[in-house]
């Protein structure tokens, strides 16, 4: 067995790297290398001295596998310190790491909100599983209106169901804070729309409310100007068209101008695929808290008026985007996303 060793240690004097190495530890220690030969002549000893040459083969195969683990440790390290001696190009580009970015129809909601923090508005969250009174009755919706009906609101149970809007935080705080008041609420709605390329069962809404003396249309207008220039530019017009909402009084829906035609610096083309030609887009309703709804939260219309609206934020993203249909944002396929960010 010293003279195996002796034969191994000068093998592995002469191994340079992984791929000798290895051929010397299948040359001693392989299926058909040295030592199993040496085990298989065991059987022709005579049966008193096969125990003890058993036990000197075995403490031989040991130290030879040690120093097989110290000549690869040792080549490892000899690598290691070659890899580190090559200069290296600190000016060379670096690989740029993968991060995520902020969704669009989060980023939307942020820079709304964030408008309306700016001019004292505070933001507001509320549950998303609402009671009939405060989804419906609190907002001036009769018991009759198709939207009470299980085939336009998803309820959990009689008198339950996920909010179909994020109105019902306007009876909410004004129950719980007196004028004058400013809020904006963002969250998630659910109502029972067909998927497609604009409705989503499930989707989000921006509502604001303003409560106060000597609060009119001119108030709402201003401030409505104000979101749709920071979020669109600076070119942006607001319009008004007369419409119904049982918790205003009057009420309307808001459109703006599109960016998709300002942008292009020409005249409207029946092309455009934001507005098909109108030169308008719809972004939400609007219009002045009902005096009912008012009186339902404790407030006297007589000394107070307010204001109300609800826009979509995955409308202003598929603006913003160019998008056409609203799966896009659902989604979320990372590659489409990357793109947006």
């Amino acid at each position: 067995m010293t003279a195996l060793g002796a034969r191994l240690r000068a093998a592995l004097e002469e191994a340079r790297d992984g791929t000798a190495l290895e051929a010397v530890r299948v040359a001693f220690l392989g299926r058909s290398g040295e030592i199993t030969q040496i085990r298989r002549a065991i059987g022709t000893l005579p049966p008193p001295e096969r125990p003890s040459a058993g036990k000197t083969i075995n403490a031989a195969v040991e130290e030879l596998e040690a120093l097989l683990d110290d000549k690869l440790r040792g080549l490892q390290m000899q690598a290691l310190e070659a890899e580190l001696s090559q200069a290296i190009d600190v000016t060379f580009p670096a690989v740029r790491p993968a991060s995520g970015s902020i969704h669009p129809i989060r980023r939307a909601i942020e820079d709304a909100c964030r408008y309306f923090e700016r001019h004292g508005f505070a933001v507001v969250l509320g549950n998303e599983i609402e009671t009939d009174y405060y989804n419906f009755d609190a907002l001036n919706i009769p018991a009759d209106h198709p939207a009470r009906e299980g085939l336009d609101s998803f309820y959990l149970r009689p008198g339950l169901l996920l909010r179909t809007h994020t109105s019902p935080m306007q009876v909410r705080t004004m129950q719980n804070y007196p004028a004058p008041l400013a809020i904006v609420v963002p969250g998630r709605a659910y109502r029972r729309d067909a998927i497609d390329a604009r409705h989503s069962p499930a989707f989000h809404q921006i509502e604001g409310l303003l409560v106060a003396p000597g609060i009119h249309l001119g108030h709402l207008k201003g401030m409505l100007t104000g979101l749709l220039r920071e979020l669109f530019g600076p070119a942006q017009a607001v319009r008004f068209r007369p419409s119904f909402f049982p918790f205003t009084e009057p009420s309307a829906e808001v459109d703006t101008t599109c960016p998709g035609c300002n942008e292009a610096g020409s005249e409207r083309s029946t092309s455009c695929r934001t507005c098909g030609g109108s030169g308008w887009i719809e972004i939400g309703g609007a219009g002045m808290v009902h005096p009912d709804v008012l009186r339902e939260s404790g407030y006297d219309p007589e000394l107070v008026t307010g204001w109300a609206f609800g826009i979509g934020p995955e409308r202003i993203a598929m603006v913003r985007h160019d998008i056409d249909d609203i799966r896009v944002l659902f989604d979320n396929d990372p590659r489409t996303l990357e793109q947006l960010a």
